[in-house]
């Protein structure tokens, strides 16, 4: 049986993220997420419960793996070096993240490019 987590007191979970003027917790990414739901094969309309859910994982993700990279390079930067090195042995992530940053070069050249031929 695994040992539960033990929450820092340094941040909120995604439990616990920002709520909205009505009481609700704020979502960020549900029209992201239901949109890749479907697109991996789920309903056109997931249960708002399940969007919930699955948003609260990625924060969780996203937060716990921000925490760790403030700690492996720079106190209290996240540079992309550090997320490269908190992945380093996912080679699924790695491949990932190494395909992103070249495309962010790839439109970076584009962009500047566009923007020479305008001027």
């Amino acid at each position: 049986m695994a040992e539960p987590r033990e929450e820092s007191s340094d941040h909120a979970s995604a439990s616990e993220a920002e709520q909205g003027p009505d009481g609700r917790k704020k979502r960020m990414f549900s029209k992201e997420l239901r949109c890749m739901m479907y697109g991996f094969g789920d309903d056109q309309n997931p249960y708002t419960e399940t969007v919930d859910l699955l948003e609260d994982l990625v924060l969780d993700f996203i937060t716990d793996t921000t925490l760790k990279a403030m700690e492996v390079g720079r106190p209290g930067r996240v540079q992309v070096e550090d997320i490269i090195f908190l992945i380093r042995k996912d080679s699924r992530k790695l491949s990932r993240v190494k395909d992103l940053l070249m495309m962010n070069e790839e439109l970076k050249k584009a962009r500047k490019a566009f923007d020479e031929a305008n001027y």
